[in-house]
């Protein structure tokens, strides 16, 4: 058996921040390691020393396979100074400390371990498949062009996102569309701003009717309602001068009432022409029935009782989930993982070293479907 506390040690040491990346070297380790324990395993090209890993085994022709599904790179350490080495996979205090612990190279381990471990005690009907991604943090670009350059992703049953959740599954989560929206002036001396066009001016119109935005849908049962909100401004150059350029971003977050095309119109109408709307990330929201079969398998594997209180859960953040869901056709989707949703792109961040172990039985437990009732 393989010890996933060794494996996620292995991942941290390797540094795979984004950007660049650089998450060949994990990848190919990863590669290699279900290689040898019988997987069939591909490896697609995305940029430079960056690649997705493919792997499957025990396929059948009557069932589909579960798709388990993580990503290598991580977010850079921060200006805020480490108390431990962020590469070292230091373990103290029942934590599992280093960039990636929770966000989510022990989720990636675990997977593994389990995928691995789990064709030793049991049946596994349709198999398993691991689609193991290179960039995902700056908005899912890595699966994005998975899907776009990869023909063979085949059929699946359902798919679990090892996302930080500490180990509590959630059903869904808010889409994403990021925009940056630019306006255009004419400079001029700013002892004479009626020879100019005030670009800034433009643009805090627009910001004024952002706020007000009303997105027109009705409530969404999982996901509550679209939210907005703009993060960044930039305008001018110099104090004395009328400004020529202005630009901020809007952060939407979506639900499944929310269609981006007619957003993006509907903003576009609503601020009029002067306005140039670049979308930076455009990512659906991911939602899957409580009652789904496969939700329930997962719940099983979790112990979690039928009817249990504060089910269904849905997360604040986005994940490849977005894209991988509706490239296996809307399939059931759960995000679920060993890591500390709070600790993700911490200083200091870490894993529990007890619910990255727990991790390994609950997927490994979804795979055999088998249940667990220790609460």
């Amino acid at each position: 058996m393989i010890d996933v506390m060794n494996l996620t040690k292995r991942l941290i040491a390797m540094d795979t921040i984004n950007p660049p990346g650089n998450e060949y070297a994990a990848a190919k380790f990863i590669g290699n390691l279900l290689e040898e324990n019988g997987f069939d395993v591909e490896y697609v090209p995305f940029e430079s020393n960056r690649i997705h890993v493919i792997a499957g085994k025990g396929y059948s022709e009557n069932n589909p396979p579960i798709v388990f599904t993580g990503h290598f790179d991580t977010v850079p350490l921060g200006v805020g100074e480490w108390s431990v080495d962020p590469f070292g996979g230091e373990v103290k205090n029942g934590k599992i400390y280093g960039r990636g612990s929770t966000d989510m190279k022990g989720g990636v381990a675990a997977m593994v371990v389990a995928a691995i471990n789990a064709f030793s005690l049991g049946s596994i009907d349709g198999g398993v498949r691991l689609v193991l991604t290179a960039g995902e943090e700056l908005g899912c670009q890595g699966a994005k062009d998975l899907i776009k350059t990869y023909p063979r992703l085949g059929e699946a049953c359902g798919i679990v996102v090892g996302e930080p959740t500490a180990n509590i599954p959630a059903i869904g989560h808010k889409g994403g569309l990021y925009l940056n929206l630019s306006f255009s002036g004419v400079t001029a001396h700013s002892s004479m701003p009626h020879l100019g066009d005030n670009a800034i001016y433009k643009a805090a119109r627009a910001i004024s009717k952002v706020e007000k935005f009303d997105f027109g849908v009705e409530e969404d049962p999982l996901l509550g309602f679209p939210t907005v909100n703009v993060g960044k401004v930039s305008g001018g150059q110099n104090l004395n001068s009328v400004p020529d350029h202005a630009e901020f971003t809007i952060d939407a977050r979506t639900t499944t009432k929310v269609d981006h095309d007619k957003l993006l119109a509907k903003l576009q109408k609503e601020l009029g022409e002067e306005v140039s709307i670049e979308t930076l990330t455009n990512l659906i929201a991911v939602s899957t029935e409580e009652k789904d079969p496969f939700v329930q398998r997962v719940y099983d594997a979790c112990g979690i009782p039928k009817n249990a209180p504060d089910y269904p859960r849905a997360l604040p953040y986005l994940t490849d989930g977005s894209v991988l869901q509706g490239a296996y056709g809307g399939i059931p989707t759960v995000i679920l993982g060993p890591g500390q949703p709070e600790m993700a792109h911490q200083t200091d961040e870490f894993c529990y070293v007890d619910k990255l172990e727990k991790s390994v039985e609950i997927y490994t437990n979804i795979l055999l479907k088998k249940k667990d009732f220790v609460q």
